[in-house]
């Protein structure tokens, strides 16, 4: 007997060999088969340990979509969606299956959207074990043996190279999304986040025109009292580290729905970065990393199997991959109520935001369609210190519709149902990047702590010159000198002078959204002056 089921799917619809797969194999499985395949080691956690190649980190020039009747005129074309040929798609299609059907390769029946009624079946194909056990930790588990009829179909081969000339790609990888045909083709590459978010830029597809849903890039908790909070943010803000909270059930780290009457995962899974991780700053995160994890791209003690996690000799991208379930706290099912906190995560390497202020609906749709942060070295191909970016909706890099479909999503959800929305710097303090300091994860976790908890309610407010932004003169657990950030500045008219620089940052960014914007959104925009004080 295979140690795959017995009762494996018909591939032909696919191109592929029903016999060559090894079809919806166990955890322990699946890592004897990358053991054996020699793709990783066993760290002494338990954990998995493999590297992902030349690509440690999303490849967004290599990432496109299929533009035909479906797509033409509804996806946001440009930069981020770029078109991408049927004709090209078909050829690859065939040439990654024949490449597939050489060898034994992996095959995984499971499902987004943890709220069943906007339920969508995936079936991934992938070339290596490692994949197909991130496949089974990121999204959801069926509870019988595999999928008859998935909607999508996802096929992962890292060997696999395309001929730019010939394929009509960028280079030797890819990622292409085809949404008549429902297949996202993955090869070149084998980072695991292009399986995780090539999902994701389809949710953000279907889900707001078929479902009135808002899709979203943001980690999720639910407190004793049922209050859901959710925290945006682009990789790296720490949207994982502050959903991790052991007084809070964990409804997920990275992507999830709003629907009319929940919040609920896309996910079955976590998603964590590594550096300079340890048990005494996160340890939930770091008890998850045990049998049936899979750990990218880290590094161990020399002579040893012990992870060293300050090691980023090969990425500042280190990652771990784990079901939900290895965190104590998680909700299963991963769904909750409506949020009655929202924390916009911002890195700012201008170090001029505060570490905490409140919005008004204006400028919470302001600061949502701005999407402000600075990139983190490694979460993509490239970045190797922190770069200033706008990414709107804190997921550009995903979205297929035009920035304005989710914005105006938010806006009505978040006006309906009265949400509280906070600006939370987890970025520099004291000075820019290279010199002030990142803001201490105690401090931040204290100032949200606050704002669940209302300790802000009681306490007075001062308006920030320039941006606008309510910045609390008190937090329990927090400096009082640190809440405004021009104190923290040795020189406060250096402050001014970046703080007004970042300001005609945003106002330049925001110039292609000023045609369908609000006049609340208008008078949020920062005010840029040559003397703030």
């Amino acid at each position: 007997m295979s140690k795959a089921f017995m009762l494996k799917p018909d591939l032909g619809y696919l191109n592929l060999n029903s016999d060559r797969a090894l079809y919806q194999l166990n955890v322990a499985e699946l890592v004897e088969e990358a053991l054996k395949n020699g793709e990783g080691t066993l760290a002494d956690s338990g954990a998995l340990a493999i590297d992902t190649g030349r690509f440690t980190g999303r490849s967004p020039k290599d990432r496109f979509i299929v533009c035909d009747e479906v797509t033409e005129k509804t996806v946001w074309w440009g930069d981020i969606n770029i078109k991408f040929d049927p004709y090209n798609f078909d050829i690859l299609f065939e040439k990654i299956t024949k490449h597939l059907n050489r060898n034994d390769f992996y095959v995984r029946d499971a499902y987004a959207c943890a709220d069943e009624r906007y339920k969508t079946t995936i079936r991934v194909v992938t070339e290596t074990a490692y994949q197909n056990l991130f496949a089974n930790n990121l999204f959801l588990r069926p509870q019988v043996n595999g999928i008859s009829d998935p909607e999508w179909t996802i096929i992962a081969a890292p060997s696999f190279l395309a001929d730019p000339l010939v394929d009509g790609t960028r280079q030797s990888n890819f990622s292409i999304l085809n949404f008549t045909k429902k297949m996202i083709l993955i090869g070149g590459s084998g980072y695991t986040g292009e399986i995780k978010k090539g999902i994701f830029s389809v949710l953000n597809f279907i889900l707001p025109e078929q479902r009135h849903i808002l899709p979203m890039h943001c980690s999720a908790n639910v407190g004793r009292e049922g209050d859901t909070a959710i925290f945006f943010g682009l990789s790296g803000t720490g949207k994982t580290t502050l959903s991790a909270d052991p007084e809070r059930g964990l409804i997920g780290d990275d992507e999830h729905g709003w629907s009319e009457d929940s919040v609920f995962n896309f996910e079955g899974g976590c998603y964590a970065k590594c550096v300079d991780l340890t048990a005494e700053k996160e340890p939930q995160i770091f008890k998850a990393i045990k049998f049936g994890a899979l750990l990218e791209n880290t590094n161990y003690f020399k002579g040893t199997h012990t992870v060293d996690f300050t090691n980023i000799n090969k990425t500042e991208n280190t990652r771990v991959a784990y079901p939900i379930h290895y965190i104590d706290n998680a909700v299963i099912p991963s769904i909750a109520g409506m949020p009655k906190n929202i924390f916009f995560l911002t890195a700012d390497a201008f170090g001029v935001l505060p570490p905490i202020a409140k919005l008004n609906a204006g400028q919470a749709m302001f600061h949502f369609i701005s999407g402000y942060t600075a990139k983190v070295a490694g979460t993509e191909a490239g970045i190797t210190e922190p770069q200033l970016t706008f990414s709107a909706c804190f997921g550009k890099a995903f979205l297929p519709l035009h920035p304005t479909r989710y914005a105006s999503l938010l806006g009505e959800k978040m006006q309906k149902h009265k949400v509280n929305v906070w600006l939370v710097n987890t970025g520099w303090s004291g000075g820019a990047y290279g010199v002030g300091r990142r803001m201490k994860l105690a401090y931040t976790r204290a100032m949200i702590s606050a704002a669940l908890q209302g300790d802000f309610e009681n306490i007075a407010f001062e308006a920030d010159p320039v941006f606008g932004l309510q910045l609390p003169l008190s937090c329990p657990g927090v400096p009082a000198e640190i809440l405004n950030p021009r104190n923290t500045w040795s020189d406060a008219r250096e402050y001014d002078q970046k703080a007004n620089e970042l300001a005609q940052a945003f106002v330049s960014n925001f110039k292609q959204f000023e045609a369908g914007a609000s006049e609340e959104m208008l008078a949020s925009l920062p005010k840029v002056v040559e003397n703030t004080h």
